[in-house]
């Protein structure tokens, strides 16, 4: 099942801040959530658990079930790359992921809800699957109908972007679009993860 509880709690669980708005709240209260929080000591944790942990900070930033994920990691396997790398790169090419990076969304939760909502086109052609895995060259937009609705509005002012745009990414905000230029490499993915615990758990 996909969490739905709130997002900051996760944050706090995973050790890192897994999105923007939860940096605020990390540094206010950097250990576990719950009563005994404070005194939780994660340098104790097991290597299962440290692996487990990696595998749940990897599901929590992209906002995948476990089913999906393992889809994921069956997928990644078969490419000819080092697995860990190629299961972060196939989750960087999801398209609610790629919609995050881009600055359309604040978050992967509300870059999820665009695409559901069917305000993401891409080629032109509006897609609300937020799993579509996105081709080098393909053009994604906000459609014409959306645009000016205030996220929109909001994020083509640049209020969601990074200050530094993905290496793979060529973004025009003001135009609402970007197009995917080339596969991501592990390099250039900013994702707080150590995959290689997520493949070591993956390949007990």
């Amino acid at each position: 099942m996909r969490y739905t509880g709130p997002k900051v709690r996760l944050s706090r669980r995973a050790g890192v801040p897994l999105t923007k708005k939860a940096v605020r709240y990390f540094e206010q209260r950097p250990y576990p959530p719950g009563e005994h929080g404070r005194k939780t000591n994660r340098r104790s944790t097991g290597d299962y658990g440290m692996r487990l942990m990696e595998k749940q900070k990897l599901r929590w930033y992209y906002d995948v079930s476990e089913r999906q994920l393992r889809r994921y990691w069956d997928l990644a396997v078969r490419k000819e790359g080092a697995s860990g790398a190629e299961l972060v790169s196939l989750l960087e090419t999801r398209l609610a992921s790629l919609v995050l990076r881009s600055g359309l969304a604040p978050s992967i939760y509300a870059a999820r809800q665009y695409v559901n909502h069917g305000h993401i086109a891409v080629d032109g052609r509006k897609v609300d699957i937020p799993s579509y895995l996105v081709k080098p060259g393909q053009v994604i937009s906000v459609r014409q109908r959306s645009r000016s609705m205030q996220p929109f509005v909001a994020a083509a002012e640049g209020i969601h972007a990074d200050e530094r745009t993905a290496a793979y990414l060529s973004v025009d905000l003001s135009e609402l679009t970007f197009t995917l230029l080339a596969k991501p490499t592990r390099e250039q993915i900013a994702v707080p993860v150590e995959e290689q615990l997520v493949v070591e758990f993956y390949s007990r």
